[in-house]
């Protein structure tokens, strides 16, 4: 188990369960632990555990993520292991951010900020989120929820998914789609599909002066493609999440104009962790009763 909390949360479900804390970087598993039929891996990013490591869990079936995010996993697990993933424990927080970043965005509070931060008061007219033509690319449960507090400040919202359906475009629409675009919104998993598809072209056709937030993955976006919109000022950003990521020092993300830069916290409010124990616990709850588990991670 990743943390204390969530151990204790998993021991609660049942007297038959014991939880343990193992860290791959000390080694492969041993005693009680290298008997678990479970793991819940940590969910900073920590690299894939060799091969090792899984050799030491004979009993080993399911990996159940704490994240929503499932890159890391798919495709790279041994033969006979289940993968699952958190959906819903992030979706509250990571739908707020990128409504808050879009607003603070399209208000110029970043600019009004360093304007405080300096002493002085700069009157200046920006955009506005009311009534904007938003375009949410991704419409699985956090792009539902995106909408949904959107709705709010009388948006003109399109959802765009891989695959066209009832009140969904088809990403082949999208080069119709962009050019009328106020706001753009990422929220798709990384995917060998999605990978770069936010490029010199996706970018060349959004409008003037839209703005694009990026609340997915850092390697859905071209770096050096939207680098080169921001700094000739045509396109504006939001982005949780960079390529690479962590943004290294003297990066020229840090100093790019018009965009608002925050470091991979969607996520990153208390209830998440509060909500990623419990997908935990009813997973497990699951496996004792015998019943489907939930939030199955197919191939991408």
């Amino acid at each position: 188990m990743p943390s204390r909390a969530i151990g204790a949360a998993v021991e609660a479900v049942s007297p038959r369960v014991r939880a343990h804390r193992v860290d791959a970087a000390d080694g492969p598993p041993i005693g009680e632990a290298a008997l678990a039929q479970a793991w819940v891996p940590r969910s900073d990013g920590a690299a894939l555990p060799g091969r090792e490591f899984f050799e030491a869990l004979p009993r080993l079936r399911l990996v159940q993520l704490l994240s929503a995010g499932a890159e890391t996993f798919v495709g790279r697990l041994p033969d006979g292991l289940v993968l699952c993933n958190a959906r819903g424990a992030h979706t509250p927080s990571t739908a707020e951010w990128a409504v808050a970043a879009a607003l603070a965005a399209q208000r110029g509070l970043p600019f009004f900020v360093r304007e405080q931060d300096a002493g002085r008061w700069s009157f200046g007219t920006h955009r506005s989120l009311v009534g904007a033509r938003v375009l949410v690319v991704g419409a699985g449960d956090i792009g539902r929820a995106i909408g949904r507090m959107l709705a709010g400040f009388d948006v003109e919202l399109t959802y765009v998914a891989r695959t066209a359906r009832d009140g969904v475009r088809s990403t082949a629409d999208l080069p119709e789609l962009l050019p009328d675009a106020d706001v753009v919104v990422l929220i798709v998993p990384a995917t060998p599909e999605t990978r770069g598809m936010v490029d010199a072209a996706f970018l060349g056709a959004m409008k003037d002066g839209a703005l694009l937030v990026n609340a997915a993955r850092g390697v859905v976006v071209d770096t050096d493609a939207l680098l080169a919109e921001l700094t000739s000022g045509r396109l504006r950003a939001a982005l949780d999440v960079t390529d690479p990521e962590p943004l290294p020092e003297g990066h020229p993300l840090w100093s790019a104009p018009g965009l608002l830069l925050t470091p991979h916290v969607g996520g990153a409010v208390p209830a998440t962790n509060a909500r990623a124990a419990a997908a935990v616990t009813e997973q497990i709850a699951r496996v004792l009763d015998g019943r489907p588990l939930e939030n199955v991670v197919g191939d991408y």
